[in-house]
Order: structure tokens, then sequence, then C-alpha cells
């Protein structure tokens, strides 16, 4: 009787999303997984965030999930769960949302990656706009700045729209790299403009729809609100934001942005990344050619992919998962990252944006992606390599710098500021970092929007 107690929850789904199996299961050590318990409650108790809800999802089940903290950090706040705790998702809605609703578009045959821009956009054209293709917006090639205070520059979503398409270019397309809101922003115009409809229409359509993923969307409903974890308390609106995007340029574009304004769930995203593996298929229903999922995850401008990026074997999938892997992260203290080789993904949804206690919730939440990533990639017992050997510390038990108090700038003399040395020193620095800005070199975007 016991015996099949178990089979019957190895095999139960959650919420309508992935099977659930037990970690042996599916070649996997619940010893080693537990190590992401430790890690992640690290975090909170750091002050980086007040919650957190993660998948560990292989072999087409769910291994460990699990909500940890609550919504905020409020005493009466709601737990979180995987299943039901709606996330604001930052970056992520590049990859989850705007580049999938390209992919489902090349295999319908309306776009082509190396069309130019202006075919589908044609407000986004002169001089060397006119030489920017689809693949460039894909790769971060595209001359395109990081991002614009849209939300000072905009009174409307339609004057955010013309104000990104007029936005000049600062270097050479396909001759640097520039990771850019702007880029992806220009994307999801695209994809309005080819498949006729709005993106999040066309996404419910196409793919959140048919893969039953019922609580991913932009634009939440209000009856969701007591669902979302709240985000910024003072942010530049006014008013705390819960069930509102937190991006302030998406939020100028009407909360439909080609860089932001995706809600989710972490469950929701285990199916999502399950499809990813399955090679653009799920439980019976194909939304994207399984030749198009390899194309758009191959790496190809840097550790880029097109939409994607992929492991570089540090950062925020960690040291141990393959450089064939891919995904990305969301400045809210979200990530997705998807292992093709040992058919594994894992999920990780916060919102450190929310009152961290922290001094550098940044860095809280860089070590704990990294280190659930590392964790789950070393419980996997059947990979070809052999198991390798646990660290002794992950990086959240060393919370390096996680509390170090943020050096203030140094405060000089009125007589030393008014000095001609100064004032040269100054023009050069500023000569120097305008040259900076031409070169073929990686930039962060302005905090608010960065991946």
């Amino acid at each position: 009787m016991l015996s099949l107690l178990i089979s019957a929850f190895t095999i139960a789904t959650v919420g309508g999303g992935l099977p659930v199996k037990a970690p042996k299961a599916v070649g996997m050590s619940s010893e080693r997984l537990a190590k992401i318990d430790h890690v992640i409650e690290r975090g909170i108790s750091a002050g980086g965030y007040p919650g957190a809800s993660v998948v560990v999802g292989r072999r087409g089940a769910s291994v460990w999930q699990k909500g940890f903290g609550k919504m905020s950090w409020e005493k009466g706040s709601a737990p979180v769960t995987a299943q039901r705790t709606i996330y604001d998702l930052a970056s992520l809605t590049k990859v989850v949302g705007t580049t999938t609703a390209l992919m489902v578009l090349y295999d319908e045959g309306k776009i082509h990656l190396d069309d130019p821009v202006s075919r589908y956009i044609p407000g986004f054209s002169g001089g060397n706009k006119d030489l920017v293709t689809l693949r460039m917006l894909l790769e971060h090639r595209s001359g395109l700045p990081a991002g614009r205070d849209l939300w000072r520059l905009a009174h409307t979503p339609d004057e955010a729209r013309a104000t990104v398409i007029a936005t000049p270019l600062v270097c050479e397309p396909g001759r640097c790299y520039e990771y850019s809101d702007l880029g992806a922003d220009m994307l999801g115009f695209v994809v309005e403009a080819a498949s006729g409809e709005r993106m999040d229409q066309f996404l419910q359509e196409k793919v959140w729809g048919p893969l039953g993923m019922t609580d991913t969307f932009f634009r939440p409903a209000d009856s969701l609100r007591t669902r979302i974890a709240p985000t910024e308390v003072a942010p530049p609106r006014g008013y705390p934001l819960q069930g509102e995007v937190h991006d302030e340029n998406a939020y100028a574009l009407g909360g439909v942005a080609g860089h932001a304004g995706l809600f989710s769930t972490a469950a929701d995203l285990a199916v999502f990344a399950q499809m990813m593996l399955d090679g653009g298929q799920y439980d019976g229903t194909r939304v994207i050619a399984d030749s198009t999922i390899a194309m758009f995850t191959k790496r190809a401008a840097g550790t880029r992919a097109l939409g994607w990026d992929t492991c570089g074997g540090s950062g925020s999938c960690g040291k141990y998962l393959n450089g064939d892997a891919y995904g990305h992260t969301g400045y809210t203290g979200t990530s997705l990252w998807i292992d093709p080789d040992r058919d594994m993904f894992v999920v990780l949804l916060t919102n450190r944006v929310h009152e961290a206690k922290a001094k550098r919730p940044a860095k809280v939440i860089a070590d704990v992606r990294a280190d659930l990533a590392d964790a789950a990639a070393l419980s996997v017992t059947d990979y070809a390599d052999g198991m390798m050997l646990m660290p002794a510390k992950f990086r959240a038990d060393k919370a390096v710098d996680w509390n170090k108090p943020v050096r203030k700038p140094r405060k000089h003399s009125s007589a030393k500021k008014s000095s001609g040395k100064s004032s040269g020193s100054k023009a050069s620095a500023s000569k120097a970092k305008s040259s900076k800005s031409l070169k073929s070199t990686a930039k962060k975007p302005s905090a608010k929007s960065k991946k």
C-alpha cells in the first residue's frame, strides 16, 4: 500500500504543471539538492529578498519545487509557493516573451532574421539604421544604446514608442556589442508588425494558452494582486508597486514591452523550460520547431545566442552547467537556466528590489543564482563524467561583500575643484568615456533596465 502511495506521488502534477517525481527517479541526489534550501534561506536571512520560488526539473519532471519565505517583509505577508506566487520577471521577458514570439513568427515564415528592421518598422531608417537586421537586435549588436529614460521623455505609450524608434545608434551595426533594452523593444514592435496583433495577445494565443501557462501574462488583472509579490516601495511613480510592472520604461510603453513587463509563476516557467528541452513541444502540443529552438539557443556572438545568453562558466549559471546551457536573468531577482546536456532546468524567482535589508542585494542575488545552478548541476548522479565533489562552502556561506557598506564618493575641496588641473582631468575623462562608448565593449544598462 505504501509503495502504491509513493508511486502515485511521483507521477502527481501540481496546478496542471509538470509531473512531480522524486530526485532518485530522474538520477538526482535529494541530499545534494537540499543544499538549495540552505542557499535560498541564507539569502533571505541576509536581507537580500523576503521570499523566493524555485523549481529544478529533469527528464520531464519537477524534482525540487518549493517556495521560501514570504511575499514581503511584513509580518502578516503570505508565504511564497512555487505554484501560485506570481513574480515580475523583468528581463526574462526578453526570452520567455519576445524571443519566443519571434521563434513562432520565424516558423510561420513571417520574419527572416537577416531582414532589415526597417522592413517591419519603416520609421527605423536612415543612415546606419538601414543596416540593422533582426539578427543584430537579437545578438545585441544593433548599435542601439543600452536604454533611455522613456518615462522622463514621453507622456504616452505612443510617445515612448516613437522615442525608441527615433533613438540614434551609438556605434556601427554588427561591429559592437551593447546589451540593449531598446533593441528588445524594437523586436517587440517587429512582433506586433509581423503578427498584426499586440504582443501579449499573440503570445497568449500561440504559446501560453496552448501550454496551459495560466499564470503568465503582461498587465495582470487587479483580482490577482494578492498573489503577486510586491516590488519597489518608493518608485518614481510615487506609490508602492504590486501587480504593476517595476521597470519604468516598460510602464511608459504601456506595460507590454519587449524588454520587460511579463509576470509568471515558477511552476509556469517550469512548463516553458520543459517545452524548450523537448524541442518546442510539451504534452503533445508543439509551439516551435525543434530546428528553430536549436538555432536560437546556439551561441552566436560572444556568449550571446539569439535573444538568449549562454553559460560562460561564471555568472548566474554558476561553474558547472555546460557551455551549451542557455538562459537569462531579470533585474527584479529572477533567472532561468536550461541545460540540454543534463536534460535539466533551474528556475529562480525573487523580488530582491522590494525593500532589501542587505546593503548589497545585487551581490546577494548574484551569488544565490550561481549557487542554485551549481547545486542543481552537482546533484545529477548519472552525468557522463560522474558525480563531482561538492564544495565545502558555497558563495552563500561566504557571503562576500553582501553587507559591506557602500563607499561614499570622496569630497574634494572647492579650491581643487576650481583648479585648471582638475578641469583638464574632467575633460579628459569625459572624452575617454565618450570614446569608449563607441568601442566593441559591453556596458550595463541603467539601474532599472538591467537584465
